[in-house]
């Protein structure tokens, strides 16, 4: 298992004027929380994005296109090494346009999967979006849906295909147009409240069979910790009520993590200039890595 620190910010657009988005903070605060050693993580490496900026691309329509492109190349090939090596790659982001390296990697690298935890879809195209971050529309993007630029870097398009995808634990669902888009499309998706009521277990089994089934190479993880509740996890852009709880989360991702089908997870969104206690960073820290331990 290897340690991949991706402090990406440029999906994301300002929290006010002026001000960078703070999960560029991300994997440092993960370190001052002994994440690392708390999960058996012995080596690491660090993919340094550009600088921040709040350019709209023209032709895309998407903050920062042309730099999350050349970043996402980069740091696509720092992943894709780790599944060569058959290595686990933990990524540390910054913000969820980093799953747009992940999965660039996954399809130079075969055929593969992906389960998709989230809070919000992010299953939104470029005029739909309020903030032009992509951010906001990393599953479209990765599953083919939005601008050449962005959805087809290297002729690659899809990177992942959106029957293979596992949308889950959504609770943005009181936008008729947002959550119209995800059931009408190829993925299959479980909203928080259709995942408690089947039963997290069933749909993990549901999503591995799947993989043994089609025969696929494996499948990676995005975990955005906003799926989180925020009593526990309150240190992200985009808050809603209710959200996972620990022991919840430990349901879903402890399979997961120990199938032999895992090559590795993005986690994503964690602002720690909104912990300054270090309070929820600790707490998480300590919550992942006992997950992760001896993968």
């Amino acid at each position: 298992m290897i340690l991949i620190e991706a402090p990406s910010n440029l999906g994301l657009k300002e929290p006010k004027p002026g001000k960078e988005p703070g999960v560029k903070f991300f994997p440092s605060a993960m370190e001052r929380a002994c994440f690392p050693a708390l999960a058996g993580i012995k080596q690491k490496v660090q993919v340094t994005p550009p600088a921040y900026s709040m350019q709209v691309d023209e032709e895309s329509k998407v903050r920062n296109a042309d730099k999350i492109v050349g970043y996402s190349k980069q740091l696509a090939n720092v992943i894709g090494d780790q599944i060569q090596q058959k290595n686990i790659a933990v990524v540390l982001g910054g913000d969820c346009s980093v799953l747009i390296a992940a999965a660039l990697s996954l399809k130079r690298n075969g055929n593969h999967a992906l389960f998709f935890l989230d809070g919000h879809t992010d299953y939104v195209l470029p005029h739909q979006s309020g903030s032009s971050g992509a951010a906001g529309m990393d599953l479209a993007i990765v599953t083919g849906n939005g601008h050449d630029k962005l959805t087809n870097i290297e002729n690659l398009k899809p990177y992942i295909e959106e029957k293979n995808v596992y949308c889950v634990a959504n609770r943005d669902v009181g936008v008729d147009w947002y959550v119209k888009a995800i059931v009408e499309s190829n993925v299959n998706y479980y909203d928080l409240y259709t995942l408690r009521s089947n039963g997290f277990l069933g749909i993990v089994d549901s999503f591995l069979n799947m993989i043994s089934l089609k025969k696929l190479d494996g499948f990676w993880i995005h975990f955005d910790v906003d799926v989180l509740n925020n009593d526990i996890m309150p240190c992200v852009d985009s808050p809603q009520d209710d959200g996972l709880n620990y022991y919840e989360l430990k349901q879903i991702l402890e399979p997961l993590v120990r199938s032999q089908l895992f090559r590795g997870i993005d986690v994503t969104i964690f602002d720690p200039t909104l912990d300054r206690d270090g309070i929820y960073g600790r707490q998480f820290a300590k919550e992942f890595a006992a997950l992760l331990k001896n993968v």
